[in-house]
C-alpha cells in the first residue's frame, strides 16, 4: 500500500470503518512513514478534538422558529441574534477544547497508546514477529525473558481455563520495552502487552479500537493491556483469571 491509497482510507482507518486486512496494511506503512504517520496523528486529533466538543442544543424559541410554517422563508433579527450566540458558544467550547488538547500528554488519556497496542497487536497477527519463543509451558517463557527486560513480567498458566499460553515475544510499545505474552481461544490470539507501572492499581478499563478489544489494568506494580479479536464475554473471563 503507498501513500496515495493511505490517504484514501485515512479517515475509514481512524474511524474503524475497515476490514482486517486493510487496517494491517495501513498499520504497516505507517510504522515505517513518517508523513502518513504525521498525516495519521493529525487526523486522531481532530478526532479527540471533535469528540471532546460539548453538545449544544439549540434554544426552544430558535427550534421553533427554524420549523415553524410561518417563519420557514423569514429570518427575524432575534433568530439571527439566538444563532449567534448557539455559534458562539461552540467556538468558545472549541477553543478550550484545542488547548486542553495541546496541554494533554500524548499518553495522559490513553489513546495514543491503545492505538500502538492495536497496530503491534496487527502486526504479529500478520505473521510478521508473534513468538520469539514458542511454548505451552510458563517454565520456559517466564525464564526466557530474563535478561532481555530489566522487570520479570508474570507468565500464568491458564490451559485448565481454556486459555492456552502459546509463548511471547519482546515489544517496544510507544517507544517503550514491553513483554508480550500470547495466549489462544480456540482460533483467537490474545496478546498480553506488560511492563512495570509507577502508578496505583487501576481497575480495568475496557474499550473497542478497529474492530479489536481490549482491556487495561494495572496491579502489582505492573500494568497489563489484554487484546484480541475474542469476544467480550471471554476476554473478561481471561481478565479476571489473571487478576
Amino acid at each position: 500500500m503507498n501513500c496515495d491509497e493511505v490517504g484514501r482510507l485515512l479517515d475509514a482507518y481512524v474511524d474503524n470503518e475497515l476490514d482486517l486486512p486493510a487496517s494491517a496494511a495501513i498499520a504497516e506503512h505507517v510504522e515505517h512513514c513518517p508523513s502518513c504517520e504525521r498525516r495519521l496523528g493529525e487526523r486522531e486529533s481532530i478526532k479527540r478534538l471533535v469528540q471532546s466538543v460539548p453538545y449544544y442544543t439549540a434554544p426552544v424559541r430558535l427550534r421553533n422558529s427554524v420549523t415553524s410554517r410561518s417563519s420557514r422563508w423569514r429570518v427575524t433579527t432575534r433568530v439571527l441574534a439566538s444563532a449567534a450566540v448557539v455559534l458562539l458558544a461552540v467556538s468558545l467550547a472549541g477553543g478550550l477544547a484545542t488547548r486542553a488538547l495541546r496541554s494533554t500528554p500524548r499518553i495522559g488519556a490513553g489513546g495514543a497508546l491503545a492505538d500502538a497496542i492495536v497496530s503491534s497487536h496487527v502486526r504479529a497477527l500478520m505473521g510478521a514477529h508473534l513468538l520469539d519463543v514458542p511454548s505451552s509451558d510458563q517454565h520456559t517463557v517466564k525464564p526466557w525473558f530474563l535478561g532481555k527486560l530489566d522487570f520479570s513480567p508474570p507468565v500464568v498458566d491458564l490451559v485448565a481455563a481454556g486459555f492456552p499460553l502459546a509463548g511471547g515475544r519482546l515489544e517496544y510499545v510507544d517507544g517503550r520495552p514491553a513483554a508480550a505474552v500470547v495466549y489462544t481461544r480456540r482460533q483467537h490470539t490474545i496478546n498480553l502487552f506488560v511492563w512495570p507501572a509507577p502508578n496505583a492499581p487501576a481497575p480495568v478499563d475496557a474499550r473497542t479500537i478497529r474492530g479489536f478489544h481490549l482491556r487495561h489494568w494495572i496491579r502489582g506494580g505492573m500494568a497489563f493491556w489484554a487484546i484480541s479479536d475474542l469476544n467480550d464475554q471471554e476476554l473478561d473471563e481471561f481478565v479476571r483469571l489473571l487478576q
